[in-house]
């Protein structure tokens, strides 16, 4: 049960520091939106958004002001597309994608996701559909996000899969030339993906959930780097103990506001209320980072050795505090080290610290990938593809949710700095080592079995 005085009080003393609800995102289940022509379709899918999702920025609005916590993003997730293309064609995928584009910017979203393909057993004709589509989709939407699951822990890793996706990214990123390749930044690779993230571009709702459903991404890397600074400036004899017990005493507290938002948003829809995803997702904006907090423990070059073990504790001492503040917890809920999206980590990898082999490192022990990777421009498909195969394999041995979110930029080498401003921010692209050298691995395609360790039953 949510006390409201202990969130008030809560709130009076985290308010300087910049504590927000990063993501409120309302699941939509669109499967009875199926038609035999795409035109009903659309039309279908229009009419349903409209009718649940039209008051969501309002009411987001609303509940914010009345607790002075702003919530940042409105955002829209759909039941996978490739379910309700079945039957339709490449035209129709796009046609679908601009009516999600359309009612997306009626209704004042930010972003709708779910131009979703779930492939890690194989790809059925909708789902080649939807893949294929994605260079025409994300260059010619502004709002449309899309997710590709190609492995997960029982089926393996779908290497066609990924190899494919490796040539797509590239198609996106040339249809998207005189954005500097932004097009890839609305598509994520996944392992295991979740069926309730909040995020995007990776959010979608999956099979069990309910017919609507609010799902809350609450973000606090300030707010958690503030009280650290505030701790150690206290008392200079702490241990690492020390600041993590810290760190989950304020996940608990932001956890606790974030579900507090959430459950008042969904009640005045008229929706159930899903989870709350805990996970530190920095900005651009200067100590809204998760960077800095990894400073703050000590990692004076974001990169260095110290750095996997850091961000470990950091994703660990997260979920535990926010364990404790909710029984609701889901998405991805960790730490997300998005190097463009977060300036701390895009300084140390501009100045050589934090190179593309530690963040896959670092991904081993956080949520949630390679995120937000600038590729130099002439990098091969397949050394794209294998850079992906690499991330999905650290999530099907270690039964967690991995991702690539990967940006080859046209005409752009190692070193060159690229601005997408927004909450996209800027980063360095960074240099890929011995490119080409996975081709044949890459070209032998088929399925790398699931390991061991699924065989529960």
């Amino acid at each position: 049960m949510l006390r409201t005085d202990e969130i008030l009080s809560t709130i009076e003393m985290l308010h300087a520091e910049h504590l927000d609800v990063r993501a409120v995102t309302l699941a939509l289940n669109v499967e009875d939106c199926a038609a035999p022509s795409v035109d009903l379709l659309c039309r279908k899918l229009r009419n349903k958004i409209l009718s649940r999702a039209s008051r969501l920025v309002e009411v987001c609005d609303r509940v914010g002001a009345k607790y002075g916590i702003p919530v940042i993003n409105k955002r829209l997730a759909i039941s996978p597309v490739a379910t309700i293309l079945a039957g339709h064609g490449q035209t129709a995928a796009l046609q679908v994608a601009k009516t999600l584009d359309s009612v997306a910017t009626e209704i004042g979203v930010d972003f709708v996701g779910g131009f979703t393909a779930l492939v890690h057993k194989g790809i059925t004709p909708s789902d080649a559909v939807v893949i294929r589509s994605l260079p025409e989709v994300l260059s010619q939407t502004e709002r449309v996000c899309a997710s590709v699951n190609v492995a997960s822990r029982h089926a393996g890793i779908n290497m066609d899969a990924v190899h494919e996706m490796g040539h797509i990214i590239l198609k996106i990123a040339q249809a998207t030339a005189d954005r500097h390749g932004f097009g890839c930044a609305k598509l994520v690779v996944f392992a295991n993906i979740p069926e309730d993230n909040p995020f995007m571009a990776g959010a979608y709702m999956g099979p069990g959930e309910p017919e609507a459903a609010v799902n809350i991404g609450v973000s606090g890397p300030g707010v958690v780097c503030s009280a650290l600074k505030r701790r150690i400036a206290m008392d200079k004899n702490l241990t690492l103990g020390d600041l993590a017990e810290e760190i989950k005493i304020t996940s608990f507290r932001v956890t606790r506001v974030g579900e507090l938002i959430g459950r008042e948003v969904a009640a005045e829809l008229g929706v159930a209320f899903g989870i709350v995803d805990l996970s530190l997702a920095p900005t651009p904006t200067v100590g809204d980072s998760v960077g800095e907090i990894l400073k703050t423990l000590g990692i004076a070059k974001i990169g260095a050795p110290g750095s996997t073990a850091a961000i470990a504790m950091l994703t660990d001492a997260v979920k535990k505090g926010g364990l404790f503040a909710s029984s609701s917890v889901g998405g991805l809920s960790g730490a997300f080290i998005p190097v463009c999206e977060d300036a701390a980590l895009a300084e140390a990898a501009g100045a050589g610290h934090l190179v593309i082999e530690k963040l896959e490192a670092m991904t081993a022990v956080c949520s949630v990938g390679l995120d937000m990777i600038l590729l130099p421009g002439d990098t091969p498909p397949e050394t794209i593809a294998a850079l992906i195969a690499d991330e999905m394999a650290i999530g099907v041995i270690n039964d967690k949710t991995t991702a690539a979110r990967l940006i080859p930029v046209p005409g752009a080498k190692a070193g060159d700095w690229v601005h997408f401003g927004g909450l996209f921010g800027s980063a360095p692209v960074m240099d890929v080592r011995n490119a080409g050298a996975s081709a044949q691995f890459v070209h032998f395609g088929g399925r790398i079995p699931a390991p061991l360790q699924s065989l529960k039953n």
